[in-house]
């Protein structure tokens, strides 16, 4: 595809659909970005200018065409300390470094290790992050809780009759976008007594300034920073990568994940350079602005452009949207996010990738850490796995004349030379044992070091006892193995095998 193609492609497919999605979103993002500047320790202006920031320039570097990035909660977290302990100025610098460990990152082709991701874990991630969304609704929902009324629970119920019904009647403005408008207009006309985007936290006035971190550039900086900026591009780039993944399957589309690396990477440096914290791809905004019907960057672009917008001119009007309609919206994107069909997939898949997907929702659930809960259950994946390759191998004993056969068939790696030399025992304690031995392991396959050290050590107890032996049926890529980490018959020729070129 020409440059001019993707470009329109990206860009300019559906102009009309992307501006509107990118509205809704920019909306979604004002109460986030404040309570994720509240977690942090700072300034709401910090989380507002970092969204603005980091949704503008990610149109333009991302992989992810329509996935909105902006700051988050799982960056915020890990800054706590730092924020505390040294101030603001040191998160912007960090948040700096962070940038560059994830351009490195991409560099290094990092995103590969998606690969080893499993279905259930990326499962078991969406389920998760729909519970916690919910879960961050729940201040507003709480009776007892300052501006909580009767009023709010109309409006929440309101709100989610207007997006799911709305679609049945026409889709040509998205559904959140009418909720929010209808709401706030009847709650400012009827003086409705519910808690308001203002009173989440004060609002910025004017545009963010370029400067850059007024920190002593000296080792000992690095020193304090590091820890926090690798941690930080760590769980950032999980969380974009896991999230470009579900944007991927949501729209039936594929995405540039090493382009992504380095675009989240390029939008966390200008990020802080204009006074913003670091941030990620958000799954809660891009399930929104996919629902909405945004597609392209300029949907992401959109959201960041018209956020500037809102803050800088529109801030009082802003800040009289009820906290009840945006509680509607995300209550609608953590019903889509939420796997349904995982729970009658329960009993019908094997119970292995059922114990990995619900280890995974269990652990991010208690800890609020996606990266611990995506480690949990790749570790959990990888014990599942290597255990039924494990098990998926045999060697049967077969007598011919003077011969003893043993055929081996299946897997032989770290995690099964056990059971292979236990099956290849010493041919003594066999009943009809035999002088001449021969090991067939044309059905099976050598793949690392440990087995060969195991094959070392068979052949080595048979000739020690005195048997004759051969190995035969080496494929080429374990006899190279052999050949190259074997410390007995390093050749390959006195076990029945010719010198490789």
């Amino acid at each position: 595809m020409t440059t001019t193609a993707a470009l329109k492609r990206d860009w300019f497919a559906q102009p009309r659909a992307d501006i509107l999605a990118g509205i809704v979103v920019a909306l979604a993002l004002i109460p986030e970005a404040i309570g994720f500047s509240i977690i942090a320790g700072v300034d709401p202006r910090v989380g507002l200018y970092a969204s603005v920031a980091i949704a503008m320039v990610i149109a333009f570097t991302g992989g992810r065409p329509g996935m909105i990035s902006a700051a988050t909660a799982a960056v915020a977290v890990v800054v706590v300390p730092l924020v505390r302990d040294h101030g603001v100025e040191y998160l912007f610098a960090a948040t700096i470094l962070m940038g560059v460990f994830q351009a490195i990152a991409a560099v290094l082709r990092l995103d590969l290790l998606m690969q080893f991701v499993s279905r259930s874990v990326i499962t078991g991630f969406v389920n998760a992050l729909a519970i916690l969304i919910f879960m961050a609704q729940l201040p507003q929902l709480m009776p007892g809780n300052p501006g909580v009324t009767w009023e709010t629970y109309a409006m929440v119920v309101a709100g989610l009759a207007m997006i799911y019904l709305v679609p049945r009647l026409t889709t040509a403005i998205p559904s959140p976008l009418i909720a929010i408008v209808v709401l706030t207009g009847l709650a400012i006309w009827l003086a409705v007594p519910v808690n308001t985007v203002a009173d989440m936290g004060e609002l910025p006035e004017g545009l963010p300034y370029f400067a850059l971190p007024d920190v002593p550039l000296t080792w000992e900086t690095l020193r304090i920073i590091a820890p926090y900026s690798l941690t930080m591009a760590a769980v950032g780039l999980l969380e974009s990568l896991l999230t470009a993944q579900i944007v991927d399957d949501m729209t039936h589309t594929g995405s540039n994940k090493r382009r992504e690396c380095a675009g989240q990477g390029g939008a966390n440096i200008v990020a802080a350079l204009f006074g913003g914290m670091g941030g990620c791809a958000m799954i809660g905004q891009s399930v929104i602005n996919v629902t909405s019907g945004g597609r392209g960057r300029l949907s992401t672009f959109t959201a960041g452009v018209f956020l500037l917008i809102l803050l800088a001119v529109l801030g009082d009007i802003v800040g009289r949207v009820p906290m009840p309609a945006l509680v509607a919206i995300m209550i609608m994107v953590s019903i889509g996010t939420f796997s349904w069909n995982s729970i009658p997939n329960l009993t019908k898949h094997p119970w292995q990738s059922s114990v990995v997907m619900l280890t995974t929702v269990v652990v991010v659930v208690a800890t609020h850490n996606l990266a611990l809960g995506v480690l949990a259950g790749v570790v959990l994946s990888g014990v599942f796995f290597t255990h039924k390759v494990m098990t998926l191998f045999e060697v049967v004993r077969e007598r011919e004349g003077e011969t003893a056969i043993y055929r081996a068939k299946g897997q032989i790696f770290y995690a099964s030379v056990e059971r292979f030399e236990a099956a290849l025992g010493p041919e003594s304690t066999q009943p009809d044992p035999a002088d001449h031995v021969i090991i067939d392991v044309s059905k099976a396959h050598f793949w690392d070091i440990s087995a060969v050290g195991a094959l070392d050590k068979v052949v080595e107890r048979m000739r020690r006892n005195g048997r004759s032996l051969q190995v035969r049926g080496l494929n080429r890529a374990s006899s190279d193995l052999v050949d190259k980490f074997a410390l007995t018959d390093k050749t390959g020729v006195e076990i029945g095998l010719a010198p490789h070129p």
